[in-house]
């Protein structure tokens, strides 16, 4: 059966907002409009994608599978439409993501002196979208550090770091050779501990539980400055760490941790040989 993509970003705005009224602002349409198009999606699908009530709006478990589907369809979907356009304006541009501390110069480089007819653009990601833009057409690839959601996904592993644990100048760890994760169970993490499993599965983590809610931070930066001002650690690739001079952090080295994993990902679904060319062109120069 053929599923109407904007049924899909409706249904992924009411996902999001968990109320008709808010999603219908968003999407600049009226609520009953909304309302109706979420129905004749569920009959398409034959399938209760919310339970509603007086008070709340919630998603069944058809309709968390479907929110789990259709970002990924939503932004292949945004993705060929940006690519179309650019082809049709004969835009000639190649785009390289990189997080920071990852050297690509050398790649991007020797891949223009290849192809010196393409613009090749390189952009500067984060740890939240890192692989985004590749989803949503705006990189063709992206260094990216691993755990990733890989769906949708085609990796080319370039090269492993060591992780490092980060910590304010004056710690009681910043002046050792090396440390081990246990040794960071009483201190305050201050990153998704999911990136961390490590020391996410420790028995005892007592300076995270007496902390309260972990704050949000945006970028590295932030999370550094806290460091320094505030406590707490951060565990980061070495290239990482190095990458931001700051006087009033230190970085130690981890030694029963694995290394973090850089790769390079572009769209499962693209097939020009210019992605592959410059995998193998990132792969060689590691």
């Amino acid at each position: 059966m053929d599923v109407d993509l904007r049924k899909v970003r409706y249904f992924a705005v009411v996902a999001e907002e968990l109320h008709f009224g808010r999603a219908a602002e968003r999407l600049h349409i009226t609520q009953p409009v909304l309302s109706r198009q979420i129905r004749a999606l569920e009959k398409e699908l034959s399938a209760q994608l919310f339970t509603r009530n007086k008070q709340t709006t919630e998603l069944t478990a058809a309709g968390r599978q479907l929110l789990e589907d259709a970002r990924p369809l939503l932004a292949g979907a945004q993705a060929l439409y940006r690519r179309v356009q650019q082809a049709a304006k004969g835009s000639t541009a190649f785009t390289v993501g990189f997080m920071p501390g990852i050297t690509v110069t050398g790649a991007v480089r020797a891949f223009s002196a290849r192809h010196p007819e393409l613009s090749v653009q390189v952009v500067r990601t984060s740890w939240s979208d890192q692989v985004q833009g590749v989803h949503e057409g705006f990189l063709d690839v992206s260094y990216v550090r691993l755990p990733i959601d890989h769906r949708g996904l085609e990796l080319r592993p370039l090269f492993r770091e060591p992780r490092v644990a980060v910590v304010p100048a004056g710690h009681r760890l910043a002046d050792k050779e090396s440390i081990v994760i246990a040794d960071l169970a009483p201190e305050r993490l201050l990153q998704d501990p999911d990136a961390v499993p490590e020391w996410r599965d420790l028995p005892e983590r007592t300076g995270d539980e007496e902390a309260g809610p972990r704050p949000s931070f945006a970028t590295v930066e932030e999370k550094l400055e806290h460091v320094a001002t505030s406590g707490g650690v951060l565990v980061l690739p070495l290239s990482t760490a190095t990458y931001y001079i700051h006087t009033d952090v230190a970085h130690v080295p981890i030694d029963d941790i694995g290394p973090n994993e850089v790769c390079l990902a572009w769209s499962a679904g693209r097939r020009s040989p210019l992605l592959s060319e410059f995998a193998d062109i990132a792969a060689a120069q590691r």
